[in-house]
């Protein structure tokens, strides 16, 4: 139980909520939850919350524990973030977010999956993996063998990197211009098809142990690339996967990060706010994909949320006045000062930020700019919007009153599902679990048992391979 900000406030009773009248199907919502291989996530401070076990993120069990929760209530999928680089943009220095522990310290997130995958049977996982500074070749392997090792459930996060730590860290003196990025992960793109499509084909291995033969070399060939940004020569290293290529994940809501999206991606995350706003964002996507001759049902939108729910509305408000006592001000500007690339710090309260003042995540500038009545952010519009440590509106309530709104959410802003972020981990997805989903489930917009399959299998319906109307279909083995 809880109480309210360190004045000694009457506990709340728990409560029985109301039962609700039985209501039409739906489509089905979608969930993966949010989280990374480190302290501070999304909201920033709440590790200090006596209940949050975020701190014990280097050990393997809680992330197995996690695991099954999520596989409990039918999640499809574990959504693993990444950064490369320290938070050094607020006050011109990395100390506010060493201090606040904003994603930092952080380990590799990759790691993970193996004991999780073995933990689990049906959760999927989206790891997020910057292509800026790792070759195609060896990333190929990596994430081939991670799609064997997990049975065909693993997807990939393509990000390109925002952070000119992360650039000077690995030798250069700071990171390409935000649209010049795009123009290198389209090849990188092009490469890493080409390997896990067309090198090995279909037939290639035999497990003839009679004739000794393993691999017909006849049916494996190199792939030769010589293009602006990459150079490479040789066969890819692993035998076909179950999916060969990872189900393919982009969180880019920028005008050319939207582009890359609907050419590319299967699964798209994109940040909270207006409705319409997302509407607009998710009706651009499916407009895109369609005119790039992909079938726009192929491409899933995950919106960016945070659920704070207990049995009545009451207790959950009660509970979110609990966890923001614990949440960090400054955690969050430098969280807020990286993300969008503008030292807040630097700025006067009533100053203008465009996007275009920023070679990082810009649809963040973006997205947080539509929230605003005058369609303008700046750095006091910011702080007035924190809650919880973070930047994403919370939904407060009892199982109804969430299942409310994310219903809300699929029939007005046309999204599939929900990447949910983490407060006070891990009871805010097992909160979720045990009340939200049985709601959801008896509304008929959620899966009561997973579907057979590959991760691409449940989310898709359809086969374990990428369809052909994408990208990677023309790099298969003619």
């Amino acid at each position: 139980m809880w109480s309210t900000c360190h004045h000694g406030a009457a506990l709340l009773p728990r409560a029985r909520p109301w039962a609700q009248p039985d209501l039409p199907a739906m489509k089905q919502i979608r969930l993966n939850a949010f989280d990374m291989n480190c302290v501070g996530h999304i909201h920033q401070g709440l590790w200090r919350h006596p209940r949050d076990r975020s701190t014990q993120y280097t050990d393997l069990a809680y992330w197995m524990d996690l695991a099954r929760t999520l596989e409990r209530g039918l999640f499809d999928g574990l959504f693993l973030a990444d950064v490369l680089g320290i938070y050094d943009v607020y006050q011109g220095g990395p100390d506010a977010a060493v201090r606040e522990a904003v994603q930092v310290p952080v380990g590799d997130p990759l790691l993970l999956i193996p004991a999780m995958a073995a933990a689990t049977t049906h959760l999927g996982f989206g790891v997020t993996a910057n292509l800026s500074y790792e070759p195609p070749y060896t990333f190929a392997r990596r994430m081939s063998t991670l799609d064997h090792l997990t049975g065909g459930r693993i997807g990939w996060n393509i990000v390109t990197g925002y952070l000119d730590s992360a650039a000077r860290a690995l030798g250069l003196d700071g990171q390409a211009a935000h649209d010049d990025r795009y123009a290198v992960a389209e090849e990188y793109m092009d490469v890493v098809y080409r390997l896990w499509e067309g090198s090995w084909a279909d037939d290639a291995v035999r497990r003839d142990r009679a004739g000794g033969v393993y691999a017909d070399p006849a049916r494996v060939r190199a792939v030769r690339h010589h293009g602006p940004h990459f150079r490479m020569e040789g066969a890819h290293l692993c035998e076909p996967s179950p999916q060969r290529t990872p189900v393919l994940y982009q969180a880019g809501s920028s005008e050319r990060g939207r582009k890359f999206a609907a050419a590319h991606a299967e699964c798209v995350f994109v940040n909270g706010g207006p409705k319409t706003h997302v509407a607009r964002l998710v009706a651009d996507l499916r407009d895109l994909a369609r005119s790039l001759g992909r079938d726009p049902s192929d491409l899933k939108v995950f919106v960016g949320a945070t659920v704070v729910v207990d049995e009545t509305d009451a207790l959950a408000q009660a509970k979110r006045a609990d966890y923001e006592c614990y949440a960090s001000v400054e955690g969050a500007l430098a969280h807020a000062s990286a993300s969008l690339g503008i030292d807040f710090a630097a700025r006067g309260w009533d100053e203008p930020i465009h996007p275009g003042q920023s070679q990082a995540v810009t649809s963040n500038i973006e997205n947080q700019a539509a929230r605003r009545p005058d369609k303008v952010l700046t750095r006091r519009g910011l702080v007035e919007g924190l809650t919880l440590g973070g930047r994403q509106v919370p939904i407060v309530g009892g199982p109804a009153t969430v299942a409310d709104e994310l219903t809300a959410w699929v029939e007005q802003a046309d999204v599939d599902g929900f990447i949910l972020a983490r407060t006070v981990t891990p009871e805010c997805f097992g909160d979720f679990v045990d009340l939200v989903v049985p709601e959801l489930q008896r509304r008929g917009a959620y899966k009561t048992e997973y579907s057979p399959g590959t991760l691409r299998e449940k989310l898709s319906g359809h086969g374990a391979r990428l369809p052909a109307g994408h990208p990677a279909a023309s790099r298969r083995w003619v």
